[in-house]
């Protein structure tokens, strides 16, 4: 082969592995350049311990959407919960909200148990209806220290 054959097979090899690369870089990164595929809704917990951002957020054990933010809001001093729920996912008022673990030491997901209202939550709005996670490290304590006293 000629010198400007390899040359050539080597420049659309480097093409194609950049194309190949900036292809999984939007898809593994979730990142959307064309259109948001996701709006937000919040939920206000009392306790959040062990929830990332990232985590899934599941209704009927099938993930619609992601945690994308967990911050203390200032004035109610509860954990603020940014969910960022799939478009083709509708959500009603009603619904409820809950920290849940994974098996018994696995990751926190948030779980939407469904509603039955008629109204549906816009982008943005708050879901009303949050159960906060199951702090075991607190219940182990507990059991710890009151049996001791019996």
């Amino acid at each position: 082969m000629n010198k400007r054959k390899i040359e050539f097979y080597v420049g659309l090899f480097v093409v194609l592995g950049l194309i190949c690369s900036s292809y999984l870089f939007v898809v593994l990164g979730e990142i959307g350049f064309i259109r948001d595929t996701r709006y937000p809704v919040y939920g206000f917990f009392t306790s959040v311990s062990g929830l990332k951002k990232g985590a899934r957020v599941e209704m009927a054990g099938v993930e619609i959407g992601i945690v994308s933010n967990v911050m203390i809001d200032k004035e109610r001093l509860l954990a603020k919960v940014e969910l960022k729920i799939d478009k083709n996912m509708t959500l009603s008022e009603d619904v409820i909200a809950s920290v849940k673990t994974s098996g018994i030491i696995g990751q926190k997901y948030v779980d939407i148990a469904p509603g039955g209202s008629d109204i549906l939550l816009e982008p943005g709005q708050e879901i009303y209806n949050t159960e906060s996670s199951l702090d075991i490290e607190s219940l182990v304590r507990k059991f710890i220290f009151n049996n001791d006293k019996k």
